[in-house]
């Protein structure tokens, strides 16, 4: 049998991407991840290393100067990004979901300016919804622009944005008084501008610090604060004509690849999970035999193995339905559920394998027990993904 979550129908170009991504895991990511994870240190050697394979133009077009490469692509080099540390995904799918609401949702001007620098690496992107008095409740955002004129001025506190020191633009949900009928339609999406950093990055636009965290260490997890920010009407995502009223449904079609990206991520550190196990399980004696001699083991070790399995089918099949142009809502929110939450699993079942071993900081096993449960949480916590597949099951299946 071949190992596990190998995908089926793979081109000659993305077999030989994936491969060079996991030769460079192997090589460049894993035997460092400790050291930086809990020096809580930016891999700054490792983001050169991925800008020289391209991979933060993985999706733009070629006319743009990326590779042109598909969201399943994508989700695989992913998979092998977080499969050696979660925070290596993180540092790209940021910048990816920008990339992504430029390429679809960005004026001509928009798709020109930015998507060449941001194929390169030169420019970084980061992605704000959330603000510190809501999470999930998108409705509840304060932050507010007002326009005057060809310029809006925004107001307000956005919270949890990764990448947020190191990138320079912004795509930023807020409010806008339109006199819509619902409170969606009275939102709009920004290409907010600023110099990498921390401190007053742009006049009016605050980048505080760090957000500590218990895990996801490396890469910088920020809050945004804007006070009289100025933005020119060009810096609403598709322009004004487009784009304004618009950016709660712009940010919704980022958010389905980015949940596509959090099954991945939690379909990587799942898969090096059982790699630890089934290794351990094998050169650990007791009682006279390996650890994976005993069926109570070998069994933990099937069921890892059947839950890997399944969640890399639901991720690949929700890349695939968004490449063929088709919605696939409920199936990323399925794939994000049922991945985050066997990822929890898995690596719980890695660590009690590990048995005491587990709980030291010398094993590779104690950094995912505190990354796992960020993917709970991130693009949406399951409940809000079970109110997602629910509504649409219904909407399928009503009763006429």
């Amino acid at each position: 049998m071949a190992r596990l979550a190998q995908t089926p129908g793979l081109t000659d170009v993305q077999q030989s991407i994936l491969e060079t991504v996991r030769e460079f895991v192997d090589k460049e990511i894993i035997p460092h991840a400790q050291r930086l994870e809990h020096a809580d240190e930016y891999p700054a050697d490792i983001v050169d290393g991925m800008r020289e394979m391209g991979l933060f133009g993985i999706t733009i077009d070629e006319e743009y100067g990326g590779l042109g490469e598909s969201l399943l692509t994508y989700a695989l080099v992913v998979e092998e990004l977080s499969r050696g540390w979660m925070s290596i995904s993180g540092i790209i799918n940021t910048h990816f979901i920008v990339a992504y609401l430029i390429s679809q949702h960005g004026s001509p001007e928009q798709k020109k300016y930015f998507l060449p620098k941001m194929a390169e690496g030169s420019v970084r992107g980061a992605f704000s919804m959330s603000e510190p008095g809501c999470g999930s409740d998108v409705s509840a955002i304060r932050t507010k622009a007002v326009r005057d004129g060809d310029r809006f001025t925004i107001d307000g506190q956005k919270m949890w944005l990764t990448n947020g020191g190191q990138s320079s633009v912004v795509a930023t949900l807020v409010k806008t008084d339109l006199g819509a009928d619902t409170v969606y339609g009275n939102m709009t999406t920004f290409l907010v501008e600023k110099e990498p950093g921390f401190g007053e990055t742009a006049p009016g636009l605050t980048i505080p610090g760090k957000i500590e965290k218990m895990g996801y260490k490396g890469v910088e997890t920020t809050e945004m604060v804007l006070d009289g920010h100025v933005v020119p009407e060009t810096a609403v995502l598709g322009g004004v004509d487009a784009g304004l009223g618009r950016g709660f449904y712009q940010m919704m079609d980022g958010i389905e690849v980015g949940r596509v990206n959090v099954a991945a991520r939690a379909c990587g550190i799942s898969i090096r999970a059982f790699e630890l196990a089934v290794a351990y399980a094998q050169q650990r004696q007791t009682f006279g035999k390996p650890l994976s001699g005993h069926q109570a083991i070998a069994f933990k070790l099937a069921e890892m193995g059947t839950k890997i399995e399944a969640a890399h089918a639901l991720m690949v099949n929700a890349a695939r339905l968004k490449d063929a142009g088709k919605r696939n809502d409920v199936e990323a929110g399925m794939a994000k559920l049922l991945a985050s939450e066997y990822c929890a699993e898995v690596v719980q079942e890695a660590f009690r394998i590990h048995g005491g071993y587990g709980y030291s900081k010398e094993y590779e096993i104690e950094r995912l027990m505190r990354e796992a449960p960020f993917l709970l949480i991130g693009e949406g916590t399951s409940e809000i993904q079970k109110t997602i597949i629910s509504r649409g099951l219904l909407k399928e299946y009503k009763q006429r």
